[in-house]
């Protein structure tokens, strides 16, 4: 008897501490719990993952801790957080590109999922009550026919992820921008980022001019995409500014992807004060100190692309003689 006594006090105990120290126990210290999913790693979403993070760390009324996971491009591995997410029981599960936020919709319903870097939300299905974000849908029409009138092209080239909406959007709106303005578009399609590059060089002899969307596997690839474009003597135009700086392109236009994770970091900040997602929705940035304007010179006079002074003057960064002379 006393034996018997003595086991069941241990498996009283045992069960005291796995109630106490369970994945669903939430801190007592007033601690928010922030879940943050990417799809995968390339300069722009680290740039938005960096500056949920900052803002957030910078409100003195709340104390966080983050979960920094990463899909690497597949869309179990984007089901799996989610599910270690829920686990965990978070008090926001964020996603930062189409297929991870979509995977955390799918699996929470009360807490909020917030979006990140979504160019089309309500065509992503990113629409529940418990559901907000930002998104990045980029001036696609500005940005094709700046690009066709500093170049002369009559045929730009795309490359496009066909199992990511983003890319499916953003391609969609690239031909419907080239036909307006009577320009050819070529546009491929690729399943991942190991076949942009492939991809790239099936349509580079076609082309006079390569634009690169906001498409996330593509632009992981855009080193790749400007070897292609400078080894064909073809100018190179991107809708990310964050990959920039380094490579071989003409130019580049696009969002601050910081910028957008501080805007997203604001939404949190919302919610924690008494708002609901439905009050945010999707949240499009429109200051233009959100944006930026890349012009390579030495890229230009290569190609022999003169640059008017009136968009030297409104750029925000300018390469010259391989230096960032603004």
């Amino acid at each position: 008897m006393k034996k018997l006594l003595t086991v069941l006090v241990l498996a009283t105990a045992v069960l005291v501490c796995l109630m106490a120290n369970g994945s669903a126990e939430k801190p007592d210290d007033g601690t928010v719990r922030i879940g943050i999913s990417k799809i995968l790693s390339h300069p722009a979403l680290d740039a938005s993952e960096q500056g949920i993070q900052d803002y957030l760390n910078s409100l003195t009324d709340y104390k966080f801790t983050f979960d920094l996971q990463n899909a690497n491009g597949e869309a179990s591995t984007s089901s799996s957080i989610a599910q270690k997410f829920k686990s965990d029981d978070i008090d926001f599960a964020i996603g930062i590109g189409t297929p991870v936020a979509q995977a955390l919709v799918n699996v929470f319903t009360d807490t909020p999922v917030i979006y990140v870097a979504i160019t089309d939300p309500a065509g992503a299905g990113l629409t529940a009550s418990n559901t907000c974000g930002t998104s990045d849908l980029t001036p696609v029409d500005t940005q094709v026919k700046l690009f066709s009138e500093i170049t002369g092209a009559k045929a730009l080239g795309n490359v496009y992820t066909s199992s990511e909406a983003n890319g499916v959007v953003l391609n969609k709106m690239f031909e419907e921008a080239c036909k307006k303005y009577g320009i050819t578009p070529v546009s491929v399609a690729v399943s991942n980022t190991s076949e942009v590059m492939q991809a790239a060089q099936t349509i580079i002899d076609r082309i006079d001019g390569m634009y690169i969307t906001t498409d996330n596997a593509v632009i992981s690839a855009l080193p790749s995409i400007a070897d292609v474009c400078t080894k064909g003597s073809v100018p190179l135009m991107a809708a990310d500014t964050s990959n920039c700086e380094l490579l071989d392109f003409t130019i580049a236009m696009g969002f601050n992807y910081y910028s957008l994770g501080v805007q997203t970091g604001k939404v949190i900040e919302g919610i924690l004060g008494g708002k609901t997602p439905s009050d945010y929705g999707a949240v499009y940035l429109t200051d233009p100190a959100d944006f930026e304007t890349w012009i390579n010179l030495d890229n230009c006079k290569k190609l022999g692309i003169t640059i008017s002074e009136d968009l030297l003057a409104s750029a925000t960064h300018i390469i010259e003689n391989g230096q960032k002379t603004k």
